[in-house]
């Protein structure tokens, strides 16, 4: 896209707000259809024209009663306009995924900065996208006024630290009180109710609908994110089962305390942090308490109440040691996630039950989509092996159908190995074909440098050279095979990239030929010839319409090359005969021909003959003979 498409203006122009950013403007995105191309000009000239406005303010109404402008603007240029296809912001939502799942375990305020910078991060306004990419708002109002109709709420309802209020203020309180068990359950409900809406918001990240695109591009981060995920399930799963054993522990005691005549009872069953229990020491029925059955039995599997799934637990929560708890939860996480819950039998306890199906529920989500998204990676690493198992399987059921011999079906395995080999399944001409045209060009130039190795390529134009370049085509050739050979027709050039060949004359004299090297440059110079034009304006016709090659040329190994058919050279050649008139041209094409070289020959040999004859009539004296008499002859030199 050409400079001159981008209409800005230094005062008040479209895009002045990200010409005023400095790095986070700079667009990185390669498909970007909206982000100014010589931006940093613009830039140069806009500060100097905001400085000169700035010293002509001051000049005319003073610097006083200025500290809001002086605030405002402090904070503008330290919070500025954002392009949401910049490299700085994608890797700023790569960091905002891995900090919003590890906050996700230890819940930390994460989102603080998301919301600070989404007033500055620039949008693509959704009514112009009917035609084209869409136009990119940098005004900050607009972005601010779009922020507020969109997620701001949600984020707003994410950002409040509800869990740390709960943790920090209203459990304290309530500990050793009758209350905990219900605060506890309300710090519960809270957790899940942020997780909920941090969920909404981390999907379309992991899924590529934010304004920057896709943020982890690579299969290898999209396998580690993935993993990620179903170790955070393992962790909310085996947490969740962890607290609901403790409530069910909890629930086993009250039923102790309510079915007892143990007075205060539910006074010893939250004992705050622990310090408490050296005040129930002094309480008569504390040791009353302790040598309960009933309150015994609530620690135990084999009591009367009914954990349910929430047996191992019962046994867990009486171990001091914080590791071995976490683990063996996350083990459990992780255990019922990966199968279904199938081993798990619940109780007749509704919530219990619920949980159950939760487990059941978001087994079956996670292979659906995560454990689905990790096989499609793993096919994914294994795809073009996949397609070559299949095309070879391909290949030998064609060759016994159609009864090949064993050397000829040797020699197709072998051309098949080295095809993958070289390739390894990609088809480049596809690949080139869904870029852009200028891309392509380019490309096909880097391919082709060895072009410039031909001469006459050399006096070529760069239109004529690519469209040469847009007809070459890739080929390979196997190890003892034949590119040419003498007597035949030579139908293409080719153009060695990789391997060793050899070109035998006809009379047994050997050339090497490695990478850079051409063979069936006669048939340029031919096509060449027939299209070239004479000072008169009329074109130049030689006989005959094939050219055989004189010589053999014999691959010694396997050969990567490019060829040019001739049915694209005669194409080219025709299209381009206005360029054959360049004198330089002519007198190439004179210089490679075949037809002018056996023409010089004969003529040279021509003039030597003469050049020959006449010199030995210099050095031979010619003698004058007559017979005066009869029976006699009488010779006389003549000097010429």
């Amino acid at each position: 896209m050409g400079h001159t498409q981008w209409q800005y203006s230094v005062n008040g122009g479209k895009k002045e707000n990200l010409l005023k950013s400095r790095p986070w403007e700079m667009c990185s995105s390669p498909d970007c259809a909206q982000c100014p191309g010589a931006y940093k000009a613009k830039q140069s000239i806009s500060n100097m024209q905001n400085e000169k406005k700035l010293q002509l303010y001051i000049i005319l109404y003073g610097d006083g009663k200025r500290w809001t402008r002086r605030v405002v603007t402090f904070l503008h240029s330290h919070v500025p306009i954002m392009n949401p296809h910049t490299k700085i912001v994608q890797q700023w939502n790569k960091f905002f995924v891995i900090s919003c799942l590890a906050a996700i375990f230890i819940d930390p305020l994460f989102f603080f900065l998301l919301n600070a910078d989404r007033f500055r991060l620039a949008y693509v306004a959704p009514e112009s996208r009917v035609v084209g990419a869409g136009d990119l708002v940098d005004d900050p109002k607009k972005i601010a006024f779009h922020y507020l109709q969109g997620y701001f709420m949600l984020d707003l309802f994410v950002l409040l630290p509800l869990p740390q209020v709960m943790v920090a203020v209203a459990i304290p309180r309530s500990l050793g009180s009758s209350a905990a068990n219900y605060v506890k359950n309300v710090l519960r409900v809270t957790v899940f109710l942020q997780y909920i809406p941090r969920i909404i918001r981390i999907m379309p990240l992991l899924g590529g609908q934010s304004a920057s695109g896709f943020i982890f591009e690579s299969a290898w981060s999209n396998f580690v994110i993935n993993l990620l995920m179903f170790f955070l399930a393992g962790h909310v799963v085996g947490s969740c089962w962890y607290l609901f054993g403790l409530q069910r522990v909890n629930q086993c005691l009250r039923d102790a305390c309510a079915h007892s005549s143990i007075s205060s009872c539910k006074s010893f069953i939250d004992c705050g942090y622990g310090d408490g229990i050296h005040r129930f020491k002094s309480i008569p029925s504390w040791n009353e308490w302790i040598n309960d059955s009933s309150s015994s039995s609530c620690f135990t599997t084999s009591g009367d109440f009914q954990y349910g799934i929430y047996e191992k637990t019962v046994v867990l929560t009486t171990d001091y040691r914080m590791l071995r708890r976490y683990l063996y939860a996350l083990f459990w996480g992780f255990q019922q996630i990966s199968t279904l819950a199938g081993n798990l039998v619940p109780s007749y306890f509704e919530w219990e039950v619920m949980f159950t199906m939760g487990i059941i529920g978001l087994g079956l989500l996670l292979f659906a989509m995560l454990i689905g998204n990790m096989q499609n990676f793993l096919l994914a690493l294994g795809r073009r092996r996949l397609e070559m198992q299949l095309r070879r399987r391909d290949v030998e059921k064609w060759m016994i159908r159609r009864h090949l011999p064993e050397e000829l079906q040797r020699r197709v395995r072998q051309a098949e190995r080295f095809v993958w080999v070289a390739t390894r399944g990609v088809d480049e001409e596809e690949l080139l074909e869904h870029l852009p045209e200028d891309i392509q060009r380019d490309i096909r130039r880097h391919f082709f440098m060895f072009l410039r190795k031909v001469h006459i390529f050399t006096l070529m134009d760069e239109p004529m050279l690519d469209a040469v370049c847009d007809k070459i085509r890739q080929t390979l050739f196997i190890s003892g095979s034949n590119i040419l050979y003498q007597g035949g027709p030579v139908e293409k050039m080719i153009f060695i990239v990789r391997g060793k060949a050899e070109s035998i004359g006809a009379y047994g004299n050997k050339d090497p030929l490695s990478e850079g090297d051409v063979c069936g440059v006669e048939l340029l110079t031919r096509y060449l010839e027939h299209s070239s034009v004479n000072k008169d304006g009329g074109k130049i016709r030689f006989p005959g319409q094939r050219v055989y090659s004189t010589r053999t040329v014999k691959c010694l190994t396997n050969v990567e090359a490019f060829v040019l058919r001739a049915v694209d050279l005669e194409e080219v050649t025709k299209h381009f005969a206005r360029f054959l008139r360049n004198p330089r041209v002519q007198g190439a094409i004179r210089y490679e021909s075949p037809y002018w070289r056996n023409v010089a020959a004969i003529r040279i040999q021509v003039a030597w003959r003469y050049m020959k004859r006449h010199s030995m009539r210099i050095r031979t004296p010619s003698y004058h003979c007559f017979n005066d008499d009869p029976g006699s002859l009488s010779c006389v030199r003549v000097s010429t």
